[in-house]
């Protein structure tokens, strides 16, 4: 049960740093406590931990006008960061986790300020429906993270002109553009600031939990630690990914997210393999490639490859039929 409830804003606009203090809070929240946590990058792309950021984004453009790729921890797809944009994160024991209670301070927060938001589908958040937040969610042995963007008054032409999202992921939306889907808050409340939407979150998120936060300061963690989490997120080898020399891809939509599957075969066997996806449900893509390298090149073994992983959602069983159907496909 939550009996505390924290919240720290940092002032750090470098991606990289941000998401290493969100590790860093993951791995530390005490027992019976939450925390939130409201930050921004600047002139960022954050990509989801399975996805391939050459076909998700222009790398190359984004990079050369100075701005960020990063990968997080979360699935999910790719979303683009500017300073108007405020981002939060729930912070909490596995067994305190409930999206529900965590989207409510989102959306009470908005309803402060007037705005009629609410929660659509799986993790987006709309006001006269269209989105204004995307939200991922990520769990540990012992902790979990709900996070995601606030749309106050960001650049939509860099919005969707570093984002490279496919027709068939619009299609899927009803959609015919990025932009004709998401809006910013401030075209329902003029007078909205980053600022006047921190303030707004607390003052939600106190209600909500019926508790009084309490403030972490940044400057009282572990300089250190951090440090090394920001060296690992912003390592070439975790931002950019892998990249296989591959002899079998096969790629395609499916009603949990794209898959984009793609095999090294050496002699017969998979001697490696990698899934790029922007589907929710990351510990379980990473599961995918583990369980096939090393399998013969052949429909049977790598079905069977397939069929040893443990299922515990019908979504789950849903992805391992679909893979083997890209396996089909040539």
């Amino acid at each position: 049960m939550i009996d505390k409830i924290q919240y720290i804003v940092t002032k750090e606009t470098n991606p990289y740093r941000n998401i290493a203090l969100e590790e860093y809070l993951l791995q530390n929240v005490e027992t019976g406590t939450c925390i939130l946590y409201l930050w921004q990058n600047r002139h960022t792309i954050v990509i989801g931990r399975n996805q391939n950021c050459w076909k998700e984004c222009k790398v190359d453009e984004l990079e050369k006008d100075g701005g960020f790729l990063a990968r997080r921890l979360s699935g999910g797809g790719a979303v683009f960061h500017d300073m108007g944009n405020l981002n939060f994160t729930f912070l909490v024991p596995k067994e305190d986790y409930d999206v529900d209670r965590q989207l409510k301070v989102i959306v009470e927060a908005c309803h402060l300020l007037g705005v009629h938001a609410e929660k659509t589908g799986r993790n987006d958040i709309t006001v006269d429906g269209r989105k204004f937040s995307g939200n991922a969610f990520y769990k540990t042995e012992k902790s979990c993270y709900h996070h995601g963007t606030l749309l106050l008054h960001v650049d939509m032409e860099n919005l969707s002109r570093y984002l490279n999202v496919s027709t068939d992921k619009l299609q899927a939306k009803g959609v015919s553009s990025v932009k004709s889907r998401v809006t910013n808050l401030k075209d329902f409340c003029p007078e909205i600031t980053v600022e006047l939407m921190t303030k707004k979150l607390i003052e939600a998120f106190q209600n909500v939990y019926g508790l009084t936060a309490e403030e972490l300061r940044e400057d009282e963690l572990p300089k250190a630690v951090l440090e090394e989490k920001y060296r690992f997120f912003s390592d070439p080898a975790w931002k950019y990914g892998r990249h296989l020399p591959f002899t079998f891809r096969a790629a395609k939509r499916f009603g949990w997210g794209d898959a984009d599957l793609q095999l090294e075969v050496k002699e017969g066997r998979i001697a490696d393999a990698v899934i790029f996806s922007d589907a929710m449900d990351e510990t379980f893509l990473l599961q995918i490639p583990e369980a096939l390298k090393e399998c013969e090149f052949r429909q049977d073994a790598m079905k069977k490859s397939l069929q040893s992983i443990p299922c515990n959602t019908e979504e789950q069983k849903e992805i391992i039929k679909d893979v083997e159907t890209l396996l089909k496909e040539e």
